[in-house]
Parts: structure tokens; sequence; C-alpha cells
């Protein structure tokens, strides 16, 4: 049976600021008193109490005086700003009305209408950057957020950590790894909701800070690093094993962005795997690239857990999609598909029933039916171009694919664009 995607196109428009002023009062006295009260208004930035404001007097049918305009103040006049990029979105799995979009500079959006109305809970937060949200499967009051968008663009806001509500978004705490600035993925032990993974880039422009993959046992009262290779090595993507979530996979990632330039990979990247919930790891190598690797996206199939992909930025032509059959102990290369900038993209979506169909997000939306060996281009007509996150509804055949929140107006009016696409 063909799937039938629903793209989804939504955009932000924060409004800009302009002002009018009011003229200042006309002043009536003598000239020598007049200097004295100039004097004195231009240091205060206050009118002379001398001065005598001038009488409102009726102009000309249709004129205007001082005092039409007397009661203007600095407002908002846009549209004139994007609110940024759609980074990540969760849909609550038990009433899928409900969804929670997270922006790269617009803070975290919620509609409980599949997206008739929305509204921001998220203001007045350290940060208004964020990389990835995520629903506690168990409790889907319980939200998880990773602040700092996950892309090293030259212009990327940093966060200042994780937070977490519990009530559905109405409140939050920031929850610790306020140095980590980046926060590529979060994800929740399905048997634990104590149990948090947070994979954690790091700083883009320096060394150090919160960097690795992190781990709580209490809800985030505290954080173990249980994956840390390196001041300038952190860890970008993970993916836990349905059978079995002790099983979990770490995507190193060793970047580093100056004004001239972007170091995008290194000799410390690369795929590391548990097998005790992080307490001991392996370097995974048998078939995949020997060189100095990028960045690296995960995913596991649901319905084939052995079954992993790696989507793998590389030097030279050693990068592309692989694949391994076996939980990771062996892979194969299926093709030299990578995202158009691994740096802004390289994320991936399988198909919770089809193990073979995978989804590769990037300018063009790319999807494949044989487990990677070939893509195509799923479609972008009326919606945006660069696609960052896509949710699958796993009872419907339809798939959510979200570019910008477009606010266009100071009610929070928001536009919805909905094409069904043939897969």
């Amino acid at each position: 049976m063909k799937r039938i995607p629903a793209a989804l196109a939504l955009g932000v428009f924060l409004l800009a600021g302009g002002a009018f002023a009011a003229p200042p009062s006309a002043y009536q006295g003598t000239p020598e008193k007049k200097d004295e009260a100039v004097k004195t208004s231009q240091k205060t930035g206050q009118p002379s109490k001398s001065a005598k404001p001038e009488e409102k007097k009726e102009e000309k049918k249709g004129g205007m005086t001082a005092g039409t305009f007397a009661g203007l103040e600095f407002r908002n006049i846009g549209p004139a700003v994007v609110g940024g990029r759609i980074v990540d979105i969760a849909v609550d799995p038990r009433s899928p009305n409900t969804w929670y979009v997270a922006a790269a500079a617009a803070g975290i959006w919620k509609t409980t209408n599949a997206g008739t109305t929305w509204a921001p809970i998220f203001e007045g937060q350290g940060s208004f950057s964020i990389g990835c949200v995520t629903i506690d499967p168990k409790n889907p009051l319980v939200i998880w957020v990773g602040t700092g968008e996950n892309n090293s663009q030259r212009s990327v806001s940093y966060g200042d950590g994780v937070y977490k509500s519990t009530d559905g978004g109405k409140s939050w705490d920031n929850v610790g790894l306020k140095k980590s600035e980046h926060i590529g993925k979060i994800l929740i032990d399905p048997r634990d909701s104590n149990t948090v993974y947070v994979a954690a880039q790091g700083p883009l422009w320096s060394a150090g800070g919160d960097r690795g993959l992190y781990k709580t046992t209490d809800g985030g009262k505290t954080w173990k690093a249980v994956l840390t290779i390196s001041e300038n090595t952190g860890v970008t993507d993970i993916a836990l094993d349905p059978r079995d979530p002790d099983v979990v996979y770490a995507a190193t990632y060793q970047r580093r962005r100056h004004i001239w330039t972007l170091i995008d990979g290194g000799p410390e990247g690369g795929i590391q795997k548990s097998m005790d919930g992080g307490a001991t790891w392996k370097k995974l190598t048998n078939g995949l690239p020997g060189v100095d690797m990028g960045r690296i996206g995960l995913a596991i199939a649901p319905s084939k857990p052995d079954t992993v992909y790696a989507i793998v930025e590389a030097s030279g032509k050693a990068g592309g999609f692989f694949r391994s059959t076996d939980a990771g102990g062996n892979w194969e290369k299926r093709g030299p598909t990578v995202a158009s900038s691994p740096q802004y993209y390289q994320e991936l979506f399988v198909d919770p029933e089809n193990a073979d169909r995978v989804y590769s997000v990037d300018v063009f939306l790319q999807v494949s039916d044989d487990g990677g060996k070939t893509f195509h281009k799923l479609g972008e007509s009326s919606k945006h171009v660069d696609n960052h996150v896509i949710w699958i509804d796993p009872d419907h055949d339809l798939i959510a694919v979200v570019r910008w929140i477009d606010k266009a107006s100071v009610d929070g009016f928001v536009k919805l664009v909905l094409e069904s696409v043939t897969g």
C-alpha cells in the first residue's frame, strides 16, 4: 500500500518595532528664557517647566495640529523578522491533535487542535533557541526540551541546558547541563520515565562545556556523563533498541566553528554502542569509513530493530548511506547519499512498519524504498524547502513535514498549508 504523506508547512514571523513620537511643545516667552529652557531640556530630556504648551488651534478643515499625534507611542508595526526554522516536533501519542513544535530561534509552540491554532509556551525562559523536544511516552504531560539549535551554522544561537515541564508546558524548570549550549537529542527510557539520555554537542565556538552523552536516573535532579570523548567532541544523535532500551547507539561529533571556517569532523567522530545502558561502550568500525568522520545521523527500524541506518559525513568519498542488519556488528555502504550540508541536516527517520523505507531530511526531502540504496525526492509543492524534521503517524499512513511557523499577526494567527503527496 502506498503511503499518502501530508506535508505541513508552518512559519513564524515575529514583530519588529517602529515608532512615532509626538513633536516637542512650542515655547512661548522671551528669547533669553527660551535659550535657558532649551539647555535644561537638552540635559534632562524633559520639557522645561517654564515652557508653556502651545494652545490648540483649529486649522482648516481636514488639517492636523500637534495634538493629533500626542497619543502615539512606541508600538509593533511588523511582521519583519522570521522566527526561525523548525528543528523538532513531538506529538502526544494519546492525543494526536496535540503537537509541540521546536523552533531554532523562537521557542516552543503548542497546538491542541492539529495546527488550527497555536500558542507559544516557552516565553520568559532562559533561552529562545531550541534543539529538540520530547514527550514522555508514559506521561504526555511531561515534556523535555533541549535548548540551543543543533546545527553548526554561521548564525546559530546557543542555549542554557535542559528544561522539563510536568504540566504540558504551562511551567518549566531548568534541570541542568547549562554549559551544553547545543543539544542534539533527548530520549526517554520507555520503561522508566526518570531515566533520560541527552546527546550534547557542546559549544560550537569553543572547547569544553557539557559535551557528550549524559544520563539521569532521577528525572533530571542529577546527571552522569556516560560517554565522554574529549573537550572537542560531543554526541549529536542517539538511538535506543525498542526491544531492550539498555542497548544504546550514539554518534560522536567533532566540530568547531571559527570566523573563517567550520571544522566539521575529525578522528574522534564515529558510532558507539552500549549494551548496558551506557556503563560501557564499544566503537563500531566494521564496514564504516576508516577516515575522519563528521556529522552522523542514526535510526533504528522499529519493525526490525536489528536493522540500523547511518548517514555518514566523511573525508573524501568515504561517506554515504550505511546499513547494518546485525545490530551494528557489520555495516554495508548502500550508496553515496549524504545531506547536501551535513552540519545543517543529516537526520534519518524510518517508517514504523516498512524497514526498507527511510526518510532523509535535506533541502529537498529524500525518501528511499530499498533500504538506502537509492533515494528520490518526496515533493515540495506548496511548502518551503529546507526540511529538518518529520513525524510519521503510525496509525493513519500520514507524514507531517514541518518547515516554518509563520506568525502573520499580533493576535497569534498561524497560517497552515496542508497538501497530500503520493509517496
